[in-house]
């Protein structure tokens, strides 16, 4: 499988498009200014306890409380809390743990109440963005990422990926691992980790230790609600995270983006960085690999398939609802359940890619075609399953239902991906009704004496639909004479077959369109 990554920057911030073998699969946007990412650390400030939620309101600084429950609360939030007032303080001058004492763990079915108190400090980490009306959720059980392991404070377990199988590698890295890592801190070891050498592990783990030296270093200095630590840019966080022999291109269109990327690539991978490459031709960035005509096929209330069937998409804010139609593709009556299963499969294989590239979370439930044989029932939920491998999101898929439906819970982090692919009509600005065609020529007229008599200009073009064009120009005794025998210069008149039908525009000698 081939990867590409198009990074288009504008003014508004960056739109990275992650392509396997051509085909458009996630789509990221990350704005300038992103604040609230997942993964950002704030300096919370407990403004309202509710003991009915066992939950608390936090300000982080966003337009409304984020959510903190017990359960994202941590097993040490106790020494969170502890190290944050002696670190506040003044008190406690060390960069890491070693002398800290950690506290004991909390209840697991304890009461929010219990621990946090109103107007309390408290470092959260942002585990899922702002989406509609809701501020963002949070969690205390903080942990920091790398491209090969996670650090954890106040803990000392070495986890490790079930992906890796092997006892002796599980073996291998643990013992790596627990030779470099600082005391009271525990590591996730990531798969991507596996047949890694120590210089590479040693190297990401003491990355991550900087951050936290540098977390430690603000928390005594940052005010109430602000942000202590940021998460990697999304561009990077995709490359941490994905970066494989896999990938043959990077493209990037900013100069200072590519230096930055290709260093990044470099420092985690030194021997793909060449695979980064700067964007140059005037062409949009996004239109010369095909991805614009792609976000405009692939988004929208109805996906057209390639063998003639589509789906219809509908989304609530939690719920969104997939319906699988097989349009124009016909068959016999003897193959009406092959028909069928073959159109199935082909829908399952989109639906997994739309998921990742709307970003689509909550409930998913796909209507597919109706099928028969329990064989295929079976064959289309075991595909749809092997689709879903692709996608980095947690998800479960249950099996269809009585009545047919496929349901997918999946993990939402962020706000769902949503691009409006139909234009605004340029002929009536989105109201539905135009000018009366009847006074077309009067306008045209109007405009045309105010340009030669008012701003006097000397050769101009009158650019029109072809339709109109044949009006002006018919007859012995046309418009077009008229005019010249009216203000004595010879008006052209081109015929422009893009425009629609009352559409006109004036050009001047420069062939520069002469704004009225």
């Amino acid at each position: 499988m081939v990867k590409e990554l198009i990074i288009n920057s504008t003014p508004h911030g960056v739109t990275i498009a992650l392509l396997q073998d051509k085909q458009l699969v996630e789509l990221n946007t990350e704005h300038i200014n992103n604040n609230y990412a997942v993964g950002d650390i704030y300096l919370g400030k407990i403004k309202k306890i509710m003991p009915g939620l066992n939950a608390a309101f936090v300000d982080v600084g966003y337009e409304k409380d984020a959510f903190l429950h017990y359960l994202d609360l941590g097993p040490q939030v106790q020494s969170l809390i502890k190290l944050t007032k002696i670190v506040k303080n003044g008190s406690y001058k060390e960069k890491l743990l070693n002398s800290f004492r950690p506290e004991q763990d909390i209840n697991k079915s304890g009461k929010i109440s219990e621990v946090l108190n109103r107007n309390m400090l408290l470092p959260v980490q942002i585990a899922k963005e702002p989406i509609s009306t809701k501020g963002p959720r949070l969690s205390s059980d903080l942990s920091i990422a790398g491209r090969f392991s996670v650090l954890v404070p106040f803990s000392d377990v070495i986890s490790i990926s079930k992906k890796i199988r092997s006892n002796t590698e599980r073996n291998r890295l643990k013992k790596i691992v627990e030779s470099i890592k600082p005391k009271h801190f525990g590591v996730i070891i990531r798969t991507v980790s596996e047949g890694k050498g120590v210089e590479e592990l040693q190297k990401d783990l003491l990355d991550l230790i900087a951050k936290w030296e540098t977390f430690s270093r603000r928390l005594e200095t940052t005010e109430p609600s602000k942000k202590i630590l940021g998460e990697m840019g999304r561009t990077s966080t995709i490359l941490r995270d994905l970066l494989n022999p896999d990938f043959t291109n990077i493209h990037v269109n900013d100069p200072a983006i590519y230096e930055d990327i290709k260093s990044y690539v470099h420092e985690i991978s030194p021997d793909l960085d060449k695979i980064v490459k700067f964007y140059k031709h005037k062409e949009p960035i996004f239109e010369h690999f095909g991805v614009e005509k792609q976000i405009k096929t692939s988004f929208g209330k109805t996906v057209n398939l390639a063998g003639g069937a589509y789906l219809v998409v509908e989304h609530t804010e939690a719920l969104h609802v997939i319906d699988v139609n097989s349009g124009n593709r016909t068959a016999s009556k003897e193959n009406q359940e092959e028909n069928a299963f073959q159109v199935n499969k082909e829908a399952a294989r989109e639906i997994a890619r739309q998921l990742r590239l709307r970003d689509m979370g909550g409930i998913v439930v796909i209507d597919f075609i109706d099928m028969h044989k329990p064989q295929n029932r079976k064959e289309l939920f075991d595909y749809l399953k092997e689709q879903m491998l692709l996608d980095r999101a947690k998800h479960t898929i249950l099996p269809p239902s009585k009545f047919g439906l496929v349901q997918i819970t999946r993990q939402r982090v962020r706000p769902e991906m949503n691009i409006v692919t139909n234009e605004k009509c340029p002929a009536c600005d989105g109201t539905g009704e135009i000018k009366a065609s009847i006074v077309l020529m009067d306008d045209i007229q109007n405009n045309l004496n105010y340009i030669l008599t008012e701003q006097n200009e000397k050769k101009i073009t009158l650019c029109v639909h072809p339709y109109i064009e044949a009006y002006i120009k018919k007859g012995m005794v046309s418009c077009q004479m008229r005019w010249f025998f009216k203000y004595g210069k010879w008006i052209n008149v081109k015929g422009v077959p893009s425009y629609f039908l009352t559409q006109f525009n004036f050009l001047n000698s420069k062939e520069e369109e002469i704004k009225l």
